[in-house]
């Protein structure tokens, strides 16, 4: 049986991928740039497979990224064989969802724009198990209480030394939509009050009154790294997962959150909004 590959090693793949594409260089040109086969090359841009962190790191070199993304992405080479937290749920996740915890798992910043629901990372367990039992796929306690777990699981990245900055903006049917009942959406409102206390949380809410807004896309995620370059963005399609990581991708949903950013209540008038829904009740 062949091994499974690791999302650190995929995703070091993918990035290997990303930035020899970025100086247009064919997989020969660039293996003759630091003495290696056309063949290795591919098989470091591939999804398994064992890799040296020095030719990682000449390569790197070779695609003049910047000192601290080189530094990056060798740390992720030399972290390839390491499976993460989630290992033990990895034959029984999709696929999709082992690359957002890879991803989330290295991220430096999140941001999050949600239109629907309250972001995975600062649910209630109440509030994630209200949602399990609404999804239209019937699934038995049993896989509910797995699923919930996970998800507790994931948030744990939050009270890290480390932890990412997770920056929240919720359009206010977020906050409106009582999801479960009255009692688990007033938790969940004072749950999402007290996290936006955190140093490394920033929550705002964007307000109906706004009008027209810049995520006519729907919701979407962020991910950042310790270089921009690394950054991936994260769109849930309910019917499946959708990464991106094109420049001009990017670009498109990084603008969107800065005009998000700036359309949205600021910090104290968010807060005092979400305690309003709740007082609402």
């Amino acid at each position: 049986m062949s091994v499974r590959a690791t999302t650190r090693r995929r995703q070091l793949g993918a990035t290997m991928r990303k930035l020899r594409a970025s100086k247009g260089m064919t997989l020969e040109e660039a293996g003759r740039l630091v003495g290696v086969s056309k063949a290795t090359v591919s098989r470091y841009e591939t999804q398994a497979g064992p890799v040296k962190w020095l030719v990682i790191d000449a390569l790197c070199r070779a695609y003049g990224v910047s000192e601290g993304e080189r530094r990056a992405v060798v740390a992720l080479a030399k972290d390839a064989k390491q499976q993460g937290w989630w290992n033990s749920f990895a034959d029984s996740i999709p696929e999709s969802m082992n690359l957002l915890l890879t991803l989330e798992d290295e991220a430096v910043r999140e941001d999050h724009f949600s239109c629907v629901y309250v972001p995975g990372l600062l649910q209630t367990r109440s509030y994630t198990t209200a949602l399990q039992q609404a999804n239209e796929m019937r699934r038995s306690p049993e896989e509910i209480e797995r699923l919930v777990g996970i998800r507790m699981k994931r948030q744990e990245i939050l009270a890290r030394p480390n932890a990412p900055h997770l920056w929240a903006i919720l359009d206010e049917s977020v906050i409106r939509r009582v999801v479960g009942s009255r009692d688990i959406m007033r938790e969940q409102l004072g749950r999402l009050l007290s996290t936006a206390e955190s140093p490394n949380v920033t929550l705002q809410v964007l307000p109906f009154a706004r009008g027209a807004h810049a995520a006519a896309l729907g919701s979407f995620v962020v991910l950042g790294g310790t270089e921009r370059a690394l950054d991936v963005v994260y769109v849930d399609l309910h019917v499946g997962s959708l990464f991106m990581e094109k420049e001009e991708e990017l670009e498109r949903y990084r603008l969107a959150f800065e005009y998000l950013r700036a359309q949205a209540l600021d910090i104290e008038a968010s807060s005092t909004m979400i305690k309003r829904a709740r007082e609402e009740l």
